[in-house]
C-alpha cells in the first residue's frame, strides 16, 4: 500500500501579471514546500484553481512539479471533474507523465446520488493503476460521500486507498475510520480539523496553510504521533488564527494574498475569483503580523 505521508500540500498555481502560469514561481513554491516538510504535493486541486486551468496547463503542471520534486516528494494529480469520461481521460494522461497518485473529487453541480458516486469513482479506478484518494467536500460539490459508499469503493477497487475528508463532521470522520481501518488513508481536508481528525485515527492533512506554516503543521502532527498530545494541542491553538485567516473569503484568494505579502510572486486568482477586498486584506495582514511574519504591504 502506497503512503503519501502525513503532510500533503494542496499547491497553488502561481500566475504572472498577464494571468498565465508563472513557471519560475512554480519551481520556487515546490522547493519551499519540500523544505518545509511536505511529503506529497497535490497539483491542480481547489487551491490550485483547477476549474480555471486548461487540460494542457494541468498536464504541463503535473510534468513540471514531478520533475522538480523528483524523489523528494510524491506528486498527486487532481484530474477529475463532474464528467466521468473527461476524468478518466485526464487520469490516463497524468499516469503517462508519471505522477504518484490521483485526487478524485466528488462530481459537482450534477449532484449524483450515492450509487452514481460509486459508479463514477469505480470507473476512474478501473481505468488506472495509480492509487486514488477520494475527495469529499460537500460545501463545494453539493454532495456528501457517505462512509458506507467509501467502504464499498475500497472493497471493490483496490487502488482506492484513501479519502480527503472535508465534511467538517467529526462523527462522519470517525465512522469512516470505524468502517475503514488502516491501511486505508484518512486525511483532513481542513487545516483546523487536522488535530481532531488525528484523534480518531487519521493519518494527516491535505493542507492549504502549509504554504506558510508547513514546518509548524508537520511538528504538530509529529508531536501527536509521538505521544506528546499536549504539544500538539499547543501548536494547534497557536496555528488556529492562521488556519481561519486563510479562509476569510473563498480559498485560495487569502492564501495568494498572504504569499504575495510574504514576498512571493503568485499573482491574482483567475476569474471568477475576485481579488481580496480591503477589509479582509487588513484582517489578513493583522493575523500574519500577530503570528510574527514580516510582510510587505506595498
Amino acid at each position: 500500500m502506497v503512503h503519501f505521508g502525513s503532510l500533503i500540500t494542496a499547491m497553488i498555481t502561481p500566475f504572472d501579471e498577464y494571468g498565465e502560469i508563472n513557471w519560475s514561481e512554480v519551481d520556487r513554491i515546490v522547493e519551499k514546500l519540500i523544505e518545509d516538510g511536505s511529503d506529497s504535493i497535490l497539483v491542480s486541486g481547489t487551491t490550485g484553481e483547477a476549474p480555471t486551468l486548461s487540460k494542457e496547463e494541468k498536464l504541463a503542471l503535473f510534468e513540471r512539479v514531478k520533475k522538480i520534486a523528483g524523489n523528494r516528494a510524491k506528486v498527486i494529480a487532481g484530474t477529475t471533474n463532474y464528467c466521468t469520461k473527461e476524468s478518466v481521460e485526464l487520469t490516463k494522461e497524468a499516469e503517462k507523465i508519471g505522477v504518484d497518485g490521483i485526487l478524485a473529487t466528488a462530481p459537482y453541480y450534477n449532484k449524483p446520488p450515492q450509487d452514481g458516486l460509486y459508479l463514477h469513482f469505480a470507473k476512474i479506478a478501473s481505468e488506472t493503476s495509480l492509487p486514488i484518494i477520494v475527495y469529499n467536500i460537500p460545501s463545494r460539490t453539493a454532495v456528501n460521500i457517505l462512509p458506507e459508499t467509501l467502504k464499498r469503493l475500497a472493497q471493490d477497487c483496490p487502488n482506492i486507498v484513501g479519502v480527503k475528508e472535508a465534511s467538517g463532521d467529526i462523527n462522519q470522520i470517525a465512522m469512516i475510520r470505524r468502517l475503514l481501518p488502516r491501511p486505508f488513508l484518512l486525511y483532513s481536508g481542513d487545516d483546523s480539523m487536522t488535530l481532531p481528525l488525528l484523534s480518531v485515527g487519521g493519518d494527516g492533512v491535505i493542507s492549504v496553510a502549509s504554504h506558510i506554516v508547513g514546518k509548524e503543521i508537520k511538528e504538530m502532527i509529529n508531536s501527536y504521533f509521538s505521544g506528546n498530545i499536549e504539544k500538539a494541542a499547543e501548536l494547534h491553538l497557536k496555528l488556529l488564527p492562521i488556519f481561519k485567516g486563510l479562509f476569510l473569503t473563498t480559498n485560495p484568494i487569502p492564501l495568494k494574498e498572504a504569499l504575495n505579502l510574504l514576498g512571493y510572486k503568485v499573482g491574482k486568482c483567475r476569474l471568477p475569483l475576485s481579488p481580496i477586498d480591503s477589509k479582509n486584506r487588513a484582517e489578513l495582514i493583522k493575523i500574519l503580523k500577530e503570528y510574527g511574519f514580516q510582510i510587505n504591504e506595498a
